[in-house]
């Protein structure tokens, strides 16, 4: 049984945007209106606390999801953070993931959502949930290859560490698809000591995961390394 589900949010006001905008990682300010994209909000420690699907419908209304496991805490933190803002923020309907090309949307009619994490995870999607809260970098995640990440904004939680990171240094661990046999593994359990599940289904023989992982470490691993799309090949570094 599927315990996965996704709990939907409306974030509505003069202040809406400009909330946002010092939370989430993406520009939001920049953002095009009716563009769902996966983004995230860190901890001080530029970690991602709360993984969402951002939407905005106008720069004084959006849709946020988030999985249904972090709802409770996402929206106790955007009532904190957001206590003097004019917005009201209210969760509505469940919704369900479907596919659309390199990203995620959502509808309110039902869908399979195992399919989804399939065709989620083959794509390299990663998406947070409760048990992955703090653990990973936005920039382990390629998050900044699907649009996620944006550098040239201004100030957000945790972003003084994020951009350091991508300006002076570069990850020592990113995500990677693999494939295993065996009983597929828990999220947050490590396959070995740099090899970190964030999402994985089990299929015919075995399991598909995305990880994050040093190279070599995959290697050591003995795991089949498959390939992401062409748009998250590249090397999560910045060009120097």
């Amino acid at each position: 049984m599927n315990n996965l589900a996704f709990s939907a949010f409306t974030l509505n006001g003069v202040d809406a945007q400009k909330f946002l905008q010092g939370q989430v990682t993406l520009n939001v300010e920049a953002l095009a209106e009716n563009v769902t994209r996966y983004t995230a909000i860190c901890n001080l420690k530029g970690r991602i606390q709360f993984g969402l699907w951002l939407k905005k419908c106008t720069a004084e209304s959006f849709e946020l999801v988030t999985t249904a496991d972090q709802s409770e805490e996402f929206a106790t933190h955007i009532k904190k953070f957001g206590a003097f803002a004019k917005m009201k923020l209210e969760q509505i309907a469940p919704v369900f993931p479907i596919l659309n090309g390199d990203h995620t949307d959502f509808s309110s009619t039902e869908s399979d959502i195992n399919l989804w994490q399939r065709q989620a995870i083959e794509s390299g999607q990663a998406w947070i949930s409760a048990h992955t809260t703090g653990l990973f970098q936005p920039q382990e995640l390629r998050l900044h290859q699907r649009e996620g990440v944006h550098y040239d904004k201004g100030c957000y939680i945790g972003q003084e560490i994020i951009a350091r990171l991508w300006f002076k240094a570069k990850p020592k661990h990113w995500l990677h698809l693999v494939q295993g046999t065996g009983d597929a593994p828990d999220v947050a359990s490590k396959l070995h000591n740099d090899v970190e599940v964030v999402n994985s289904i089990a299929i015919a023989g075995g399991y598909q995961a995305l990880v994050v992982a040093k190279p070599a470490a995959l290697e050591a691993l003995g795991s089949q390394v498959l390939e992401l799309p062409e748009s998250l090949r590249g090397d999560v570094a910045r060009d120097q």
